[in-house]
């Protein structure tokens, strides 16, 4: 998630097709009305604005640059978890296209080629300093929004797992053993317990551990 990556995004959507796969799979009422509603959208881009400039999301103030009261804002986006939700995915989509573009680089396939994409999307997310500050920041919240199975982020990784699996490892990946969603599920928590140590269980975040377990989960090694 390096700043020049967030900064060629707009919002959730891209020309990539792993781009696309999160939010088709788990739109919500704010992704909806980002693609038709111009107020929301423009207090969207603040937000994220904000975000990435490493200060907090706060309605009152994102009201007041805007020019409306709270209820005018909160009309136009819901209220600021729906709004962190959104900033946050539409910065994971660049990421992860980003790491794709690398694995590509690397003319890798197979169990080989998820292993780096998911490596590479690790790597960003310890390395930007703008999201460590908000995990430092807001660590429930955070840990909330990003790793439960009721935030649409979550749904939304675990569908993009899911489709890379799919497109190298088939619709029957280690040989059957597992089927795609649930090998993709497994991925995903891999990936947010090495992402996200420092919270969880106060270890250092480490890309270099999160590759170790990706590879022995897919049998790359």
């Amino acid at each position: 998630m390096s700043t020049a990556a967030a900064a060629r995004a707009d919002h959730p959507a891209g020309d990539q097709p792993i781009a696309a796969v999160g939010l088709d799979a788990a739109p919500s009422w704010l992704s909806e009305r980002l693609r038709t509603h111009p107020d929301a959208d423009r207090a969207f881009r603040l937000a994220r604005e904000t975000f990435i400039a490493g200060r907090r999301i706060d309605m009152g103030a994102l009201a007041t640059s805007l020019g409306v009261d709270r209820t005018s804002l909160f009309r136009w986006v819901g209220n600021r978890d729906a709004l962190l939700s959104e900033v946050l995915w539409s910065l994971a989509v660049p990421t992860l296209v980003q790491a794709e573009h690398a694995a590509d680089d690397g003319g890798l396939e197979g169990a080989e080629r998820v292993a780096a994409v998911l490596t590479h999307f690790v790597d960003d997310l310890i390395q930007a300093d703008y999201f460590r500050q908000f995990l430092r920041r807001e660590p429930a919240r955070a840990l909330r929004l990003l790793t439960t199975k009721e935030s649409e982020i979550q749904r939304r990784y675990v569908a993009t797992a899911a489709w890379l699996v799919r497109r190298d490892l088939g619709d029957e990946p280690l040989g059957g053993a597992i089927d795609p969603d649930a090998l993709a599920y497994l991925l995903v928590r891999v990936s947010e317990s090495f992402t996200y140590a420092d919270l969880i269980a106060g270890d250092p975040p480490s890309t270099e551990r999160a590759r170790v377990a990706f590879r022995l989960l897919l049998r790359a090694d």
